[in-house]
């Protein structure tokens, strides 16, 4: 295959990859919109409502650098076809034990975490196959359609499933989600996942947990990567502050509508459909870690400015507008962190451990999820919000700089900051 046709190949992968994995989260979210709904209306728990989000969390979790060592040592593709059947052959399941014994809580929380598994491995041997799926100047908008996938479906699955929740039994979102996966699945199939791959025929047989610790040699032996996964290790704890306090200050102390604080959560998703455009349409950032220090620095800004409702004398209207824009800048700023950071990944993970990485990755940054929510549920029942917030601002800014200090950047931009100081030598 000569390069044009590659080029034309890679072209249509980014569409491709794009259009199932919008098909596929889309059918995903309006399933996951009527489950949630149907677990509160026949058990009228919040715990039932927990114990399912938990299924849906932690095997993911625990699963994810398994996941990562498959899509090392493992065909791509054949990987991601697995995981989708799988899906699909689960919600099937689901849906025939709906039609002949009756719908259960148990047989949902079953599914869910059956699916969670398959999402696990599909999810992280498809971000460790960007990188061969297209050529290497079109990674950074493969990775931006990737997440405008994401956003969309993010918007479009409660309105879809809203829709759906007043005119149909459960069974209709059981298939909706079924339908959506084969698409998914029919999309992938034609799909070359060594396009760009720079590994060769022979891959290095070794037992599963020799190749996980090989996974983490390879990460303490990168600097750069190592610092990255401690990044996202932090963020993840203390960004809970927002995922937790957000709800609590907006619904409880500001006495927000239920309503109006959907459209405060729409208005994330709309940000990061915004950040996906952008960054799909300008040209690559040419120091990512740099770029992301910089927005996470501002997002960690945003986060102590939270509290100003709750120290002014604003009105409702006011309070509503407020917190649409911030929620709005949390996730443009997320975008700005989390896309550059990507993209750096992509291109200087060697590709024979990229699946591992970025399953290690996975399971630290989900592990802390949980962890977060149970401090700051502590903390947000012992101390004021004003308090908890700028704290946590302040903690996420000297992580910034410390993590992220000029060392690191220099090292993993020597071309940027060689060039600065050239330019700067020529000017003197």
């Amino acid at each position: 295959m000569n390069e044009e046709q590659k080029y034309k190949k890679a072209t249509y992968h980014l569409w491709t990859f794009t259009a199932s994995k919008m098909i596929a989260m889309l059918g995903s979210h309006v399933m996951a919109f009527g489950i949630s709904l149907y677990i509160l209306a026949m058990t009228g728990s919040a715990m039932s409502f927990a114990t399912n989000m938990i299924c849906s969390v932690l095997p993911r979790a625990l699963v994810a650098p398994l996941a990562g060592y498959v899509a090392d040592k493992f065909s791509k593709k054949r990987t991601i076809l697995l995981a989708q059947a799988g899906t699909i052959l689960t919600v099937g399941g689901l849906l025939l034990y709906t039609e002949t014994v009756g719908l259960s809580v148990y047989a949902v929380y079953t599914a869910t975490v059956f699916n969670t598994i398959c999402s696990a491995f599909s999810g992280v041997t498809f971000s460790s196959a960007i990188a061969t799926l297209v050529n290497p100047e079109r990674l950074q908008r493969a990775m931006s359609f990737n997440q405008l996938s994401t956003s969309v479906a993010m918007i479009g699955g409660p309105v879809i499933g809203g829709m759906m929740y007043g005119f149909f039994e459960m069974d209709a979102f059981l298939m909706v989600n079924m339908v959506a996966y084969v698409i998914a699945f029919c999309l992938e199939a034609t799909m070359n996942f060594n396009l760009y791959s720079t590994r060769g025929e022979d891959v290095k047989k070794e037992k599963m947990w020799e190749g996980l610790k090989g996974g983490f040699h390879y990460i303490k032996q990168q600097k750069v990567i190592k610092t990255i996964m401690w990044v996202a290790l932090w963020i993840n704890l203390f960004f809970s502050a927002i995922a937790v306090g957000g709800t609590y200050i907006i619904i409880e102390l500001l006495k927000v509508k239920s309503t109006h604080f959907g459209f405060i959560e729409a208005s994330g998703a709309a940000g990061m459909l915004a950040a996906s455009l952008y960054f799909a349409t300008r040209s690559e950032v040419k120091a990512p870690l740099r770029f992301s220090k910089i927005s996470l620095l501002l997002l960690s800004g945003s986060v102590g400015l939270a509290v100003i409702p709750l120290v002014t004398d604003f009105s409702y209207v006011a309070i509503v507008i407020f917190y649409l824009i911030i929620y709005f800048i949390f996730a443009i700023f997320e975008m700005g962190i989390n896309m550059p950071i990507g993209v750096y990944m992509q291109k200087n993970i060697t590709e024979e451990y990229r699946g591992r990485v970025f399953g290690l990755m996975e399971t630290m940054a989900m592990s802390m999820m949980p962890i977060g929510m149970v401090v700051y549920g502590m903390l947000y029942d012992t101390l004021p919000a004003i308090v908890i917030l700028p704290v946590t601002s302040v903690i996420i800014i000297m992580l910034s700089l410390v993590l992220l200090r000029t060392s690191i950047l220099k090292e993993a931009h020597p071309e940027f900051y060689n060039k600065e100081v050239m330019t700067e030598t020529v000017a003197n």
